[in-house]
Formats: C-alpha cells, sequence, structure tokens
C-alpha cells in the first residue's frame, strides 16, 4: 500500500508488518524519513515536520538523511549517481513528476545542465521494498553523451543505534556462502565482486541489527541485489553514527556507461526488508518474497534429480546414460540429467567447448532416441550447457576467433582451458540464441543446467565506440537469452550454476528455477554452506546432492548414507553417485529415501523455516512448518564424553494442539514440544535423523513429555 501525504510531498509505502517513508522538500531534496515497523500516514508527517538536526562545522546537513545522495554540492558522503558531461561533473536535481498506486512509486527529477532525466522508482512486495533509478538522456539528437561514472540502485538509511553489527555471505570456490557476523565500525566496508559475475566470494547482500537480534528476536535491516555481474555495496557508517547502504551494479570502473541522446538504462533492483522477528524473521520474509515475486513458478516443487557427471566425467556415452538412467528410475528419480560431454569434440575440457552439436561418436542419432527413453522411464531429461564460454579447441573459435572477449595484443587468458564470449556482440548474441533453440527443438528436453565456469580477465571489445559497456551488456544478453529461451519453451526448466554457487543472486533466480549451491557435496562442509545460504534464499531454490563415499571430489571423507541423505533432504534432491557402484543394500536404502522426501517436500521447498541450533561443530537442526505439517532435520557429527544431545525446542508450532510424530507414533503437546524439546535419539558420530509432525486434536496428546527415538 502507498499513501500520499496532503502536500504531494511525504510518501508512505506499508507492507503487512513494515512501512518505508521519505519525504521532498521546498528545496526539492528528498530526504528519508522512516524504515521500520508499520506507521500511520499522520506519523510519517510528523517525521517531516520535526526540526532538522542543527548544522556542524565540517559536516553536511544532507549527510546520513538523503534518500539517494548524488555527486556535488554540500555532500561528502559515498554518491549514489556520479555523472560527467560536457566538461561538467555531478548533478543538481529539480523535482518534476510522481506517480503512485497501490504498490509502485516513481519520483521523477531533471538536471538541466545535462538535460538528465533520473526516475527513483519503488515497489512494495509484502514487506520487501524493491529500488531501482532510471537514466534518461533529453538532449537533442548529436548531443554530446553524458559518462555516468556510478549509478547504484540505491541507498538504503538506516536510523540512528549504538553497536551496528553486520552480517555478510562470504566464501569461495566449494566454500560459499559462509555466514559471518562482525562489529560494524567508523567508516566504510565495500563488498562485491570485479568478475564479471556474481562470484564465490561474496552474495550480494547484507543484513545489520543493532541490539543483540537472535534468530527469532530483535530488529533486522537486509538487502539483497538483483545482478548477475560485478558489483558493489558499501556499507558506511558516518561520524554521527547513522549508517547508509549503497549498492548497485559494477565495481570501480566496470560500472561506468555511456548515455546517448535518447537512450535510457535502468540499474537492477537492490531490495531492502525490515524485520522485527529476529534473523529467522527476516529469511522467512525473503523466502516468502522470491517463492511468490521472483522464482518462475516459485510455488510448485522442483522434483528429485539425478545427474551423470560424477559417474561418468568425460567418458561418456548413449548406453552407458541408458544404463544410469534405468537404476535412476528404479530409486524413484524423476529427473535424469546428462552433464559434460555429450557435444563436439568434448572428450575433456581442453576441446568442444561451444560447439553445441551431439558428439556423432557417442550420440549417433542426436540427444532424441535417449530422452524418449528417459522419459519412457517416467523421468523428465535434462541437459548441460555453457553457452558464454568457449574452447580454442572447437569449431566456433576456429571459425571467430574475434567473438571472445580481449585486448588487441594482448595474451588471452585461458582459465580452465576456457575463453569468454562477448555477448555484448550482436552476432555473438544471434548465434548462441540460434543454436540453443535449436538444442531444444532437436529433442524432447525438459531441463538445461546453465554453466560459467570462469572470470571476466580480458574484459576487452576491440573497435568498439564504447567498449566499457561490455561489462553490464554481457550480463543483459545473458538475461535476454534465459527470458527468450523460457518464452519459446515454455516446458524447459533451468538451473544456475557457476562453479557450483558462483552466480547466485536475485537477477538469476528471476529466470531460472534453481541453482546449484557448491561443488562442494560433502554432508557436513554442506551444513555450513546451507546455513548460510538460507538467510536469504529458500530451499525451493537450494540444490543439494547426495554423492559417493568417501568424497573423492574434495576431502576424501568417509560419511554414511543416511547422514548423506538428511543434509540433502534440506532443499532440492538430487543424486550424483555412480549408481553402477552402489551395493543393493545402498540402492535400497537410497529408495527409501527418496521416498520420504516425496513425502516431505512440499514441506520443506514452500515451508516456513526455522533454524534450531546453527552448524557450529555440535549437533545441528532446521526444521520445516506449512500448515499442519511439520519437518525436522537433525545432524550430530560427533558425540562428545557420551552425553545425550540436548533437546531440540521446536518453533512455529500452535501451543494449543497436538503433534503426532509419524516416526514413532507418540503424539506430543505443542507447548512441549516449544519450551521442552525434542529428544533426537541421535548417538556416536555422523548421525542424522528426520521427524515428521502433523497436527492432529488436542483431546490426542498425553500431555506426557516422552522422547521421540526413531526407530
Amino acid at each position: 500500500m502507498i499513501e500520499v501525504g496532503a502536500d504531494a510531498r511525504t510518501w508512505l509505502l506499508s507492507g503487512p508488518t513494515s512501512s518505508y517513508a521519505l519525504r521532498l522538500t521546498d528545496r526539492d531534496e528528498l530526504l528519508h524519513l522512516h524504515w521500520g515497523p508499520r506507521i500511520a500516514l499522520a506519523d510519517a508527517e510528523a517525521l517531516a515536520a520535526a526540526p532538522a538536526p542543527p548544522e556542524r562545522p565540517f559536516e553536511s546537513r544532507l549527510d546520513g538523511h538523503e534518500e539517494y545522495p548524488v555527486e556535488g554540492g554540500p555532500r561528502f558522503v559515498r554518491p549514489a549517481l556520479s555523472v560527467r558531461g560536457a566538461g561538467v561533473r555531478g548533478t543538481e536535481w529539480s523535482f518534476a513528476t510522481s506517480y503512485s498506486d497501490t504498490d509502485e512509486l516513481t519520483l521523477t527529477f531533471t538536471d538541466a545542465v545535462h538535460r538528465l532525466r533520473i526516475t527513483l522508482g519503488y515497489r512494495m512486495r509484502g514487506d520487501v521494498v524493491e529500488r531501482y533509478v532510471a537514466l534518461g538522456h533529453e538532449g537533442p539528437a548529436g548531443a554530446p553523451a553524458l559518462d555516468i561514472l556510478r549509478a547504484d540502485s540505491a541507498t538504503w538509511t538506516l536510523p540512528v543505534r549504538e553497536h551496528w553489527r553486520l552480517s555478510q555471505l562470504h566464501g569461495r570456490w566449494a566454500a560459499e556462502s559462509r555466514l559471518q557476523r562482525s562489529e560494524l565500525t567508523y567508516g566504510e566496508r565495500v563488498i562485491g565482486s570485479r568478475r564479471g559475475h556474481t562470484g564465490h566470494q561474496h552474495l550480494p547482500w547484507v543484513a545489520l541489527d543493532a541490539d543483540g537480534a537472535t534468530e527469532e528476536h530483535g530488529e533486522v535491516y537486509g538487502c539483497a541485489l538483483a545482478w548477475s555481474g560485478s558489483w558493489r555495496i558499501a556499507v558506511h557508517q558516518l561520524p554521527n553514527g547513522a549508517v547508509q547502504i549503497t549498492g548497485g551494479s559494477g565495481h570501480d570502473d566496470s560500472g561506468q556507461l555511456r548515455l546517448e541522446p535518447g537512450a535510457t538504462v535502468v540499474t537492477p533492483v537492490f531490495a531492502g526488508l525490515w524485520s522485527g522477528r529476529g534473523f529467522g524473521g527476516a529469511s522467512r520474509a525473503w523466502h516468502a518474497y522470491q517463492r511468490e515475486h521472483v522464482i518462475p513458478y516459485g510455488g510448485e516443487v522442483r522434483p528429485v534429480l539425478y545427474n551423470s557427471w560424477e559417474a561418468t566425467g568425460f567418458d561418456i556415452c548413449e548406453e552407458q546414460q541408458r544404463e544410469l538412467a534405468g537404476r535412476a528410475a528404479a530409486l524413484g528419480v524423476e529427473l535424469f540429467v546428462v552433464d559434460d560431454a555429450w557435444f563436439g569434440a568434448r572428450v575433456s575440457d581442453r576441446a568442444g567447448l561451444g560447439d553445441w552439436t551431439p558428439n556423432p561418436d557417442r550420440f549417433p542419432h542426436g540427444l532424441a532416441p535417449l530422452a524418449e527413453e528417459v522419459h519412457a522411464l517416467g523421468m523428465r531429461f535434462g541437459i548441460w550447457v555453457e553457452p558464454e564460454m568457449v574452447n580454442a579447441d572447437s569449431d566456433l573459435y576456429r571459425a571467430h576467433p574475434d567473438w571472445v572477449q580481449h585486448h588487441p595484443g594482448r595474451t588471452r587468458t585461458e582459465y580452465r582451458n576456457q575463453l569468454v564470449l562477448n555477448l555484448a556482440r550482436d552476432d555473438v548474441r544471434a548465434h548462441l540464441w540460434e543454436r540453443l533453440d535449436a538444442l531444444l527443438s532437436s529433442a524432447p528436453i525438459d531441463y538445461v543446467k546453465w554453466d560459467f565456469n570462469r572470470c571476466f580477465t580480458d574484459p576487452g571489445w576491440p573497435g568498439a565506440p564504447d567498449p566499457q559497456r561490455l561489462w553490464d551488456a554481457h550480463v543483459h544478453a545473458f538475461y535476454d537469452l534465459l527470458d527468450r529461451l523460457r518464452a519459446a519453451h515454455p516446458g524447459v526448466a533451468f538451473e544456475s550454476c557457476s562453479g557450483g554457487g558462483g552466480r547466485v543472486d536475485l537477477g538469476v533466480l528471476a529466470r531460472t528455477d534453481q541453482v546449484w549451491t557448491s561443488d562442494n557435496t560433502d554432508p557436513l562442509d554442506r551444513l555450513a554452506i546451507q546455513h548460510g545460504f538460507s538467510q536469504l534464499h529458500p530451499a525451493r531454490a537450494m540444490a543439494a546432492w547426495v554423492t559417493d563415499s568417501p568424497n573423492t571430489q574434495l576431502n576424501g571423507r568417509v560419511s554414511p548414507l543416511r547422514l548423506r541423505f538428511v543434509s540433502a533432504l534440506a532443499g532440492v534432491l538430487g543424486i550424483g553417485g555412480d549408481l553402477t557402484r552402489w551395493s543393493a543394500d545402498e540402492l535400497a536404502e537410497a529408495r527409501a529415501w527418496i521416498a520420504l522426501y516425496k513425502d516431505i517436500r512440499t514441506v520443506v521447498q514452500l515451508g516456513d523455516l526455522y533454524r534450531l541450533r546453527a552448524p557450529d561443530g555440535g549437533p545441528s537442526a532446521v526444521q520445516y512448518v506449512l500448515g499442519d505439517e511439520a519437518v525436522v532435520l537433525a545432524v550430530l557429527p560427533a558425540q562428545a564424553y557420551g552425553q545425550e544431545p540436548a533437546p531440540l525446542r521446536l518453533r512455529g508450532l500452535d501451543p494449543a494442539a497436538a503433534y503426532l510424530c509419524r516416526e514413532t507414533g507418540a503424539v506430543h503437546r505443542g507447548a512441549v514440544l516449544l519450551h521442552h524439546g525434542l529428544r533426537t535419539g541421535l548417538r556416536g558420530d555422523l548421525d542424522a535423523a528426520v521427524f515428521r509432525l502433523r497436527r492432529v486434536r488436542a483431546d490426542q496428546g498425553s500431555g506426557a513429555y516422552s522422547g521421540l527415538v526413531e526407530t
């Protein structure tokens, strides 16, 4: 809901539990008023009428109060907008117009010197505020272009508090999305990516709390950027204690754009959320927002998949894939995915990338016969692609060596024996669309795992009038390809992958059905990765695999199948092991776990998440609640001194109701489970268990506190 003050210069945006307010002064200064618990329009107008803080020497009365600080004038904070044109740098705007409806607000300003139109956009999506900026060059044809040195999507202003704490997700390949919380000190903390994609090192999200928020209590402010290229988020604590968060696409000079007369550029969305229910409440609000407003078909559950990569590597053939498909179908798998090496001369990672036609020796009749066999087994069929990359040893590169990113006279860097195609070029985009559309039309393909396995290193575009545009244009071309393919092939689902979690953000999730969380499938390592991932993104989007033991990909750890499954049940379940080497007992156990997952996946993928215990070395557990159903996944890495783990105090249950544990048949009072907890019966090392609870009539509860031990 959006309300406008009587003077049409105060605006209040409200969701179910929160409000966001801003005010335009008589000098056309746009000031931030409120972001926090829900307030009335009269409250916002009272904030607007409050006296301004006193001016202090060497300080600006605007700093820490402006909604979108621009470069120029009496400002010393980090500018969200920096423009240069015709020898003049900075911005001095005048208010032009406003528009609002039930859930969207736009405020438009103009800079007469630059002939620049600046529109600030706001959308309410539940308690999430989506913000963006549109810049238009209104000069006549032939007028000089404007250099947009920086155009952030938003600046978020937080109230003055003591002892702010910053939460962020950091990592590297095979160790993504690890949560870190630290005291925010005066000055700036900057995170981002200079790599051309979102990156493994940081997810574009931050959260701040000031009064010691816990998992279920206290105020939490969070911001997340919807962009899959280079990006930057700066958190600045000003000298007066105020905090501002400024973020957008581009890092360093990669954010620069040249704006020609008549052209318009729109920044990606920078979304913000206030929660008064701690980090868990913030996560649940983020998850609901993404399922409803971001992820395609976010309210539908994802199928159990099998991926053949770890079983076969580059040594694949049609008959071998048929055998694996038969074994996967017998387990209850619903989607069979052929990974790398089905195309071109792809017998290793040194050749074939870019030639998206089936290898005639391995698939003599194309992919259609295998896909039809997979369908006959009752499964959907999927493939792996990496369209943005090319091997030097490929037909595509031999025909078009100029199509890759490169600088004249400089060595072309090959990471993983790959070069990056320049998707900013019209001919490259046209070629990829033609090849991918033909591929999806050549066989009954239901699913595409879209990979991106290296960073930008040589982002040159020889001969282009604006080579700097490559950074931004590559991402928009990637988005356009996905959008066109989804429109032309509406039955095909897409997964985003980038060597694991290197391209996970709200921008890519708006165009894909799930993301590959990490190449690390070790069940213990994944607990911390999934814990961090869940701070922002829902289980509905998180691919999680069960692979072989020992874990030969990373650490050689031996872990029981039970632990591997329980760890992976926390997201969209996949199987990635070599099924030809699994024993009859392992196959039977896997079949039972997959059946169990199908029973609980609606609750896991679409329910509310409660993180009961963080994976910090001791027992860890998560709980999902949807309607009358609850699911608890518990893991014990190691038992210390023979001591039984403390009971798990559950959350999100009705204290007046009774709950039947489907594993034991015991009935428990909701109030007892909430206060006294659930005994898991976990013991020893690498133990894990699942508990399914269903609400029943209150008079069925005995009121007794009996421990639940899995049988």
